[in-house]
């Protein structure tokens, strides 16, 4: 479901994707059942392709792993928390644009 650019990130991987990353990340939180979550997909994929080695975009499948998404305090899906230095830095819920999740990157960015 995720583009060639879209990392997949696991309970196994997040502390080394997210947390320890040198670039921010924006982590989708998303579920195969929710459709607002299957309509912003591309939108995400697009990103992870256009902000290559700049910024990670990746996806966490909250069906798959329950744990992040209580950890991250994910209550509604589609969530997505963008990171830098390994802190939160932005929360977005529900369904956006892609201009609107570039805009916040590119502020994230600096």
């Amino acid at each position: 479901m995720a583009g060639p650019d879209t990392v997949t990130i696991t309970e196994s991987n997040f502390e080394q994707v997210v947390l320890q990353a040198d670039q921010p990340v924006l982590v989708d939180f998303w579920a195969e059942w929710c459709g607002p979550c299957k309509a912003i997909g591309p939108a995400i994929d697009e990103l992870a392709t256009e902000y290559k080695g700049r910024a990670v975009i990746g996806k966490v499948n909250v069906d798959e792993n329950q744990g992040l998404g209580s950890q991250c305090e994910v209550s509604a899906i589609p969530t997505l928390l963008i990171y830098k230095g390994g802190q939160v830095r932005e929360r977005i819920v529900g369904l956006r644009a892609k201009k609107e999740l570039a805009t916040v990157l590119d502020r994230i960015l600096g």
